[in-house]
């Protein structure tokens, strides 16, 4: 599964082409599961606040991280809150894409969740 927070409706958009069972953050969301979080970066590459909740809540069933972001707010910030949920929740950072990506991100997306699948590491 894929846990995802969109503000402006571009990583729901994203999520909703992958083809995978997918959930909206929500304020009383208890994922008992593995899951991949794909998230969007707020202002100058914050961690929106509904995500860091969501994630102190439910981080011990994370396995990976996508992340959304703008490439004009330069390399430092460009998807900043996937680098910053990382390191804070010692997950691995799968993809970063640019606002709503591309159909080729769309696929390579597709094919990490199936490697975690394979593995196990979600359902």
């Amino acid at each position: 599964m894929i846990a995802f927070a969109s503000r402006t409706g571009n990583v729901r958009y994203v999520a909703s082409q992958l083809n995978v069972p997918i959930v909206e953050i929500a304020p009383e969301l208890r994922i008992t599961e593995p899951f991949i979080l794909f998230t969007y970066t707020d202002a100058l590459g914050a961690v929106p606040a509904s995500v860091e909740a969501f994630m102190r809540d439910n981080s011990a069933h994370c396995v990976g991280i996508f992340a959304s972001g703008n490439q004009n707010f330069g390399h430092d910030f460009f998807a900043r809150a996937g680098d910053v949920l990382a390191a804070t929740y010692h997950v691995p950072l799968l993809k970063k894409i640019d606002v709503r990506g591309t159909k080729a991100d769309y696929e390579h997306m597709k094919q990490l969740y199936n490697d975690l699948m394979k593995v196990g590491y979600i359902q």
